[in-house]
């Protein structure tokens, strides 16, 4: 079988491109926002916080959760949400290597 696309690019590039999708929507931003706010996991609050149903929630918890970004435990008929502190840390480090090998330039275009 042929090699997909991701396979020419390194691995911290298809990670930290996985990551910014996972980011690309403002709803996901706010579930992020507000658990960082919370600091503690979430159960059912995060379908009050967002102007969206419920499934709507739901389907972008699961693309957050897919990234590895939160993480989710069972507690009785709920799902608790939290961030991975693991995968967070980690990709905090590679977008700073990334943001911080810029160079200034002085003149562009």
């Amino acid at each position: 079988m042929g090699a997909s696309k991701t396979d020419f690019f390194s691995a911290d590039q298809n990670e930290l491109a996985a990551i910014a999708k996972a980011l690309g929507h403002p709803a996901r931003i706010a579930i992020i926002q507000h658990l960082l706010k919370v600091n503690s996991c979430v159960c059912n609050s995060i379908v009050d916080e967002l102007p969206l149903a419920q499934p709507t929630v739901s389907q972008h918890l699961r693309e957050l959760k897919q990234a590895g970004l939160i993480q989710g435990t069972v507690e009785g008929n709920s799902i608790c949400y939290c961030i991975n502190g693991e995968t967070w840390n980690k990709f905090g480090e590679l977008f700073k290597t990334l943001f911080a090998s810029y160079k200034q330039i002085t003149k562009c275009c």
